[in-house]
């Protein structure tokens, strides 16, 4: 594994001044709008001028991409704009579009001549487009929120948002009590030391005082759950390898101070790369992207973490995906996206991710695997409809371009690229070189085929070829059917045929049933039948028949491990040969629960009691 450098060298950070737009065009870049096509995906260049046509001598780069929902032939993307290729003076660049990306309008930047990084878009539920965005006032760190109304034509003034280095910006859309909350963390050099975490409540007007993040995880981005609940996911700050993931459960609650509840380390099977020889030394190999999956499905409320990393070996750099059924508390094995061999050496670099409202996860990344050297790249596609398990064949969907053309006196291609996934495909945002400098694409991967007859999902259920019980655009045939009836689950839970009590999308004869009662786990008030409910049972998988305590741990438990091991046996045996035949039962040695007759004292009675639950240790 290659050595990671110590510094920070993508920090954003105000070194030159702004300078104007040269009117002489740099030699071999083209002056008309780029359109390039693969393997019939065409994207198309957003960072244009007032004629549609490309900008010679500037740089752009570190798109991120809004859709409204309530008119989703409406898009923005917002980026890094450099007018020239002399100054790193960035600023806030942003470009919309009225006809599902076919042409793109870009009337400049939000703020002339003011330094801005690290652009972020989002839209809520109403179709409101909002840009959250770095700035630099008086040298220090801090963040301004923009905000349109009409699709990105006219934004308000900037609004004060606190922030700071590397932010990233989530809205709830769920419906829930959380509707409309907008979230925002950053990872350091901000307003506000290691208080990083904010919340506005009033459609982004005002945000709450910042609060610390555990396990405070950089270069990452944040999603909302189907069920409000807000996951933030990055880099460990002390460790190249190991991920934080922190969740807040009650954050959508106005009436209560912004918390979370949950902190949890994540191992993608590499550790994140920046800084180094390689397609973009100057920056970021890619951030950590977490996503939560809306859809009514088996899937229903899974948390995605994924990222491109640096696995052991000669590999350089592999998309690496883990998946968690229960709100990030436990997690899968990584699994690897990229289908290249291992002896390829490629570079996966910028892997990003979306999820679809019917399951679906859409990956894109760049790919060195077909280039000549380590900076020649194509923009490569996957998608997964069984929640991450499996993956397509990996799809290149871009021309091949040179990473290392057109540097705006900076190293990179910029941080990250983003997308937007909807039922019928995939709305993307990257940067690339086509014109022989950095600049900004939009691609529409609309063809998806679940069923692999040749014929788009959509075309399918519109002629009728495919059913769609549910109406989410997705083949019947692609659906789940756990129970074998020839009908997807969301189906026979919708008419009846299948019950679903617990209400995640399962028929509960698919759910398990761990004591075998009949009543499945997530319905059963005491799921391991130990007369201790589940909501007092701190181990609530105890065998059946094994004794427990009130708090539902086996008996004689001493290590709070939820079994019995080596060391219970150990500590029970130190009892009775220390304290004698007849202990006490609240001495030091045995304050254990060895007392299984409970009359008062540890003696042979409850080592055979102790021996008959548990059996002899391992080994005898």
């Amino acid at each position: 594994m290659r050595t990671l450098s110590k510094t920070l060298g993508h920090k954003e950070e105000l070194r030159d001044p702004w300078m104007p737009r040269s009117l002489v065009p740099p030699p071999g870049v083209r002056m008309g709008r780029a359109v390039v096509s693969r393997g019939g995906f065409t994207s198309v260049q957003v960072n244009v001028d007032e004629f549609g046509n490309n900008i010679p001598g500037d740089a752009a780069n570190e798109p991120s991409i809004a859709v409204d929902p309530t008119s989703p032939n409406r898009m923005v993307i917002g980026w890094r704009q450099f007018d020239t290729t002399a100054s790193n003076f960035r600023q806030a660049g942003w470009g919309y579009t009225t006809d599902a990306g076919l042409a793109w309008t870009a009337p400049g930047v939000l703020d002339p001549q003011v330094f801005r990084s690290d652009p972020v878009v989002k839209a809520d539920a109403d179709g409101n487009i909002y840009y959250y965005s770095l700035t630099i006032p008086g040298g220090g760190y801090a963040c301004d929120m923009f905000k349109s109304g009409d699709g990105g034509v006219t934004w308000t003034e900037p609004i004060p948002a606190f922030g700071g280095d590397k932010a990233w910006m989530s809205i709830d859309r769920t419906g829930g009590m959380g509707h409309g909350h907008i979230y925002a963390a950053w990872d350091y050099a901000g307003c506000c030391g290691s208080d990083v975490f904010i919340r506005s409540v009033d459609g982004g007007l005002t945000y709450s005082t910042p609060i610390p993040t555990p396990g405070f995880p950089i270069w990452g981005t944040s999603s909302v759950g189907p069920d409000g609940a807000y996951y933030l996911v990055g880099r460990r700050n002390s460790s190249s390898s190991v991920f934080a993931l922190a969740r807040s459960l009650t954050v959508q609650d106005a009436s209560l101070a912004p918390a979370f509840d949950l902190a949890v380390d994540i191992s993608l099977g590499g550790s994140l790369r920046y800084t180094v020889p390689g397609p973009n030394p100057g920056g970021l190999l890619g951030q950590v992207w977490v996503a939560t999956d809306h859809s009514e499905g088996a899937t229903h409320g899974n948390v995605y973490v994924l990222s491109s990393v640096d696995p052991p070996g000669s590999d350089p750099l592999d998309v690496m995906f883990v998946r968690s059924p229960d709100g990030g508390q436990t997690w899968s094995d990584p699994i690897r996206v990229n289908d290249d061999l291992t002896t390829t050496n490629a570079w996966q670099w910028f892997g990003t991710m979306s999820v679809a409202p019917n399951g679906r996860i859409d990956v894109i990344w760049n790919d060195t695997r077909n280039g000549i050297a380590d900076n020649f790249s194509e923009l490569f596609y996957t998608n997964s409809f069984d929640g991450g398990s499996t993956w397509s064949a990996s799809t290149p969907v871009s021309p091949m371009f040179d990473s290392h053309l057109g540097w705006p006196n900076q190293s990179k291609l910029g941080d990250y690229y983003d997308m937007v996934s909807d039922n019928a495909g995939v709305n993307v945002a990257y940067a690339a070189t086509f014109n022989g400098e950095q600049d900004v694409y939009f691609l529409r991967i609309g063809t998806i085929d679940c069923n692999e007859n040749g014929i788009p999902d959509a075309e399918d259920v519109a002629s009728g070829a495919s059913d769609d019980c549910n109406g989410n655009s997705f083949p019947d045939e692609c659906e789940p059917d756990c129970n074998d009836t020839n009908v997807a689950d969301p189906c026979d839970i919708a008419d009846g045929t299948s019950e679903d009590c617990d209400g995640n999308f399962v028929p509960d004869e698919c759910d398990p049933d761990f004591d075998g009662d009949g009543t499945n786990d997530g319905c059963d008030s005491d799921i391991d039948n130990d007369g201790v409910l589940n909501e007092a049972d701190v181990c609530d998988l105890t065998p059946t028949g094994v004794p427990v305590a009130p708090d539902g741990s086996p008996r004689a438990d001493t290590n709070a491990n939820c079994g019995i091991d080596l060391v219970d046996y150990s500590r029970f045996r130190t009892c009775l040969t220390v304290g004698g035949p007849d202990v006490p039962a609240d001495v030091v040695y045995c304050a254990h629960p060895f007392d299984f007759d409970e009359d008062g004292d540890v003696d042979m009675e409850d080592l055979s009691a102790f021996f008959a639950a548990f059996g002899p240790p391992d080994g005898g």
